[in-house]
């Protein structure tokens, strides 16, 4: 059930909770832990390509991990945190199934909220696809774009999938609409504006009839489950290729296990997104 339906009989408390992916998974803080330990080790063993500007602010930089063959494909993963927590440092070891796989990986990180507004956020990650356009042959990679994200990483994997580099998206328990955010903690970072939650809703928007599959962990909160079907049932109306993959049994957090291995379902989803 999606709790947004009652959203003004909700209490400030009860609208926190609907969002609050930490607190509705015990072990969340087990997980991002042993993501940081394998992103480390995975940062040490794969260091030629790292800590590259993208642009003149301090978290315009992007870490690339090229494949032996210049062109396999490419993963790009944009990190989540609701926009104002975490880089693409923790996150390393998302690339662990695309290398495995034979496919090249990058990883942007961008200014947080609330030192960027959200229509900065989604300006730097454009940038950041500019950047990795111009110059991702120097750095031996040239092989098809899969373009993916997590969390709010997913919010802005449907921002900027439309980018010419990009031939498909695999946003991963995404926020698709941001009019429910600004009624939550999370606004006291990111301080959405009318025009913003307007402009920045993937639901409001027309979306890039490009390939998406969209994912979602079974045991997400529901305004995660229920943003990720209206997205799909939006781009199915008008005929667009790609598929909803609730992961099962998946939290907010496991879901991404399917991404870090070679055979793992969101690894299997992005290869298919490279035949839609």
């Amino acid at each position: 059930m999606d709790h947004r339906m009652n959203w003004g009989s909700l209490s400030k408390a009860e609208r926190d909770l609907s969002y609050n992916n930490s607190a509705a998974v015990a072990d969340s803080a087990a997980q991002v832990e042993s993501w940081r330990s394998a992103s480390t080790a995975f940062r040490l063993a794969h260091g030629g390509h790292l800590d590259i500007a993208y642009g003149p602010k301090p978290r315009n930089q992007l870490d690339l991990y090229p494949a032996s063959d210049a062109s396999a494909p490419c993963l790009i993963f944009i990190h989540g945190g609701y926009w104002m927590r975490n880089g693409r440092e923790n996150f390393a070891c998302m690339a662990e199934g695309a290398l495995a796989k034979g496919w090249s990986a990058a990883l942007p990180s961008y200014t947080l909220a609330p030192d960027a507004t959200l229509t900065e956020i989604v300006a730097e990650i454009r940038r950041s696809l500019d950047w990795f356009a111009e110059n991702r042959a120097l750095h031996g990679i040239t092989g098809p774009v899969i373009l993916s994200g997590w969390s709010a990483g997913g919010h802005l994997t449907a921002m900027t999938f439309d980018h010419p580099v990009v031939k498909a998206a695999l946003p991963i328990s995404g926020v698709f609409e941001l009019g429910p955010i600004r009624d939550t903690y999370i606004n006291d970072a990111v301080r959405l504006t009318d025009e913003e939650i307007v402009t920045l809703s993937p639901l409001r928007l027309q979306s890039a009839p490009k390939p998406m599959s969209i994912a979602y962990g079974t045991r997400e909160l529901s305004a995660l489950v229920e943003d990720s079907r209206a997205l799909n049932a939006m781009r199915a109306m008008l005929h667009q290729p790609g598929h909803l993959i609730p992961v099962a049994g998946a939290d907010h957090f496991s879901i991404l296990e399917s991404l870090r291995k070679a055979d793992g379902l969101l690894m299997r989803a992005a290869e298919e997104l490279l035949h839609l």
